[in-house]
């Protein structure tokens, strides 16, 4: 068996998926023909184009432009379904959701409509494919705590449907440390939490996420490495690392696929794992993820296995379903 095979017949679950970050050219110009809004592309083709980022923020500003033509519930619906469609494909057997309401909710969207078109979606991929999930509202780290304690206000409402809080969107100049109040707040209600730390932002970043917001696991940190004290800490607690090695190159974290740290960080003990970020925009899906990496970086099927193991482990979800998914994919295996 070829490891491409491998890898899609692999089962999987992905742990850091930005729903916005899966609206591909196509959805986004037919929900734009749908609700009135005018691109600023003539084309899917150009729009596609636009796809060559310098850096975390070149990114983001297309990506926060590509956010208004997501109007209505059945937007972030269809939206969703048409991740959840494809990751089933990709034989992902679980799913841990990001989504920015802020993103939404400054547009004049009303919360409900984004989290219940999304919900939806997540209770419909379970039923017809048993895919489960769980979905994370992330906090937008370049506007003020204020703004986020008002989200949070608005996500206590649907604790039910909601596990844990993140904190994405520009790193630079936006330590986690600006977050300490609302992470306290949110673990307080009952919220899982996780932070983007340790992509752009240095070290430092990772550990006031593990220091000051009390975060479960890092969302890339493979600057995490820099830092020798910060790599042992990390490994003795077996903190998951939510790693998306095409985003790391396309925002030039990393020049090359063939430098990306993936294989050195298993090496070192930590609990990494492979995900897509914001495929739509950066080349690929999670099998596309394992399978650049592996063939750039020379990765064996038992390393494929254990970054399978690290996210199910990481996953926020029952011992007795980690237990459930681990048996998979030992059979697997």
């Amino acid at each position: 068996m070829s490891l491409d095979a491998y890898i899609a017949g692999l089962p999987k679950a992905e742990l850091h998926l930005h729903i916005e970050g899966s609206l591909e050219p196509e959805l986004a110009f037919a929900l734009a023909r749908k609700n009135g809004v005018q691109l600023p592309y003539p084309s899917v083709e150009a729009l596609r184009a636009a796809y060559a980022f310098t850096d975390l923020q070149s990114f983001l500003d297309l990506y926060y432009q590509g956010m208004s033509v997501l109007v209505r519930e059945s937007d972030f619906y269809d939206l969703t379904w048409a991740y959840l469609e494809k990751a089933h494909r990709q034989n992902v057997v679980h799913a841990e959701i990001f989504f920015d309401p802020q993103g939404h909710t400054s547009r004049g969207v009303p919360f409900r409509d984004v989290i219940t078109g999304i919900h939806r979606a997540l209770t419909d991929a379970e039923a017809k494919f048993g895919m489960t999930s769980r979905l994370i509202l992330c906090f937008l780290r370049h506007l003020d705590e204020d703004d986020a304690q008002r989200t949070l206000d608005d996500a206590l409402s649907y604790k039910d449907w909601i596990v844990g809080v993140g904190l994405d969107s520009s790193e630079k100049g936006h330590p986690p440390r600006k977050f300490e109040r609302v992470f306290r707040r949110a673990r307080d209600a009952g919220f899982r939490a996780v932070a983007h730390a340790g992509e752009e932002g240095p070290p430092e970043y990772v550990w006031e996420a593990l220091d000051l917001l009390g975060v479960e696991r890092i969302d890339h940190g493979v600057r995490a490495l820099e830092d020798k004290a910060l790599v042992r800490r990390l490994a003795a607690d077996r903190t998951t690392l939510t790693v998306c090695p095409l985003s790391n190159v396309r925002l030039c974290v990393f020049e090359d696929i063939r430098r990306h740290p993936l294989r050195t960080m298993l090496e070192n003990g930590l609990a990494a794992t492979v995900n897509s970020d914001d495929p739509a925009y950066f080349g690929g899906y999670v099998n596309e993820n394992f399978a650049e990496t592996t063939a750039a970086l020379g990765m064996s099927e038992p390393q494929l296995r254990q970054l399978a193991r690290n996210a199910f482990a990481g996953a926020f979800i029952p011992d007795s379903s980690k237990d459930r998914l681990l048996a998979r994919l030992e059979s697997y295996a």
